[in-house]
């Protein structure tokens, strides 16, 4: 005997046509292997003093604000009140947990920002990368031209995006063709 579905094919697509967009499996994007370990590669855990810690640095682009520690950490010092500082001292460990924090809510902001757009693991590496250096995931061309599916325009955008302090840095410029190779993977 034949297998007879207890409901017809007609009423699960009107079911499936119901379903709200793929926003719920979006917000649970996670940035892989690849993306993290790009994100190491340029932001470096840097400033190690004898004692151990990890001192704050200042903005490469500016030489001052934003100051930045651990993997690229700035903005509040969840550790210990305030701003991140000159003043600023962090273990190892807690570099690596700001990081983990920090890569959750980047990808998330990613995440909502592409929407329901078919994205390979390597493309959403590399854009929470984008992000994570920028916050311009929001307002980037790059985002525009992903979304609708120019990927190879989406691409060229990451070149764009080599400047801070109004000049162009070769960090930047090596950063973002590492990111573009990964996006393109």
């Amino acid at each position: 005997m034949p297998y007879q579905p207890s409901t017809s094919l007609r009423t699960l697509m009107r079911k499936l046509a119901a379903l709200p967009a793929s926003a719920p499996l979006a917000a649970r994007r996670e940035i892989g292997a690849a993306g993290i370990a790009l994100i190491k590669r340029f932001e470096g855990c840097a400033r190690l003093r004898p004692d151990g810690l990890i001192e704050a640095y200042p903005d490469p682009g500016t030489g001052g604000a934003p100051w930045t520690i651990g993997w690229g950490a700035t903005g509040a010092d969840r550790f210990n009140g305030g701003m991140i500082g000159p003043a600023t001292r962090w273990t190892q460990a807690q570099c690596d947990a700001r990081l983990a924090e920090d890569l959750v809510r980047y990808a998330q902001e990613v995440a909502a920002a592409i929407g329901g757009a078919v994205t390979t693991q390597s493309q959403f590496d590399a854009m929470v990368s984008f992000h994570y250096n920028t916050g311009a995931i929001a307002r980037a061309t790059l985002t525009k031209r992903h979304i609708a599916g120019d990927h190879a325009g989406a691409a060229r955008e990451f070149a764009r995006w080599n400047r801070a302090g109004g000049r162009v840095l070769q960090g930047l410029v090596r950063r973002r063709a590492a990111e573009t190779e990964l996006y393109l993977a």
